[in-house]
């Protein structure tokens, strides 16, 4: 059974602050790779092309954890909470809005017994 956690982390910034948003994001990555649980954690940005045309936000966080509690971890670092605060949640910061999901690769009723 698999225990990963996948985040997608997705950001509109204001106009005008996309690439301080990216800046910042990235500064994130090396203290983030360095921490137990951390199997990738990528800041990417949104680029044209003819084959991909769906909606989709300017800036976008790639994350596999081991574990949960590996994300968890994560989450409740002060650098991330000073992130979320300083940029998200702060009248005056730089992201109008952020949506984080997470996801599991283990099918429905996974360790249900069969029948």
């Amino acid at each position: 059974m698999s225990s990963k956690i996948y985040c997608i982390a997705n950001f509109k910034p204001k106009p005008g602050k996309e690439e301080a948003v990216f800046e910042a994001l990235q500064r994130l990555e090396p203290n983030t790779h360095r921490e137990d649980g951390c199997l990738a954690y990528t800041v990417t940005r949104h680029i044209d092309h003819p084959n991909a045309k769906g909606a989709s936000y300017p800036i976008v966080f790639h994350e596999v954890w081991a574990n949960r509690d590996s994300f968890e971890a994560h989450c409740n670092r002060q650098e991330i909470k000073q992130f979320f605060a300083q940029h998200v949640e702060a009248k005056d910061g730089d992201i109008d809005h952020a949506n984080v999901c997470v996801y599991s690769d283990e099918p429905y009723d996974y360790d249900a017994p069969r029948i």
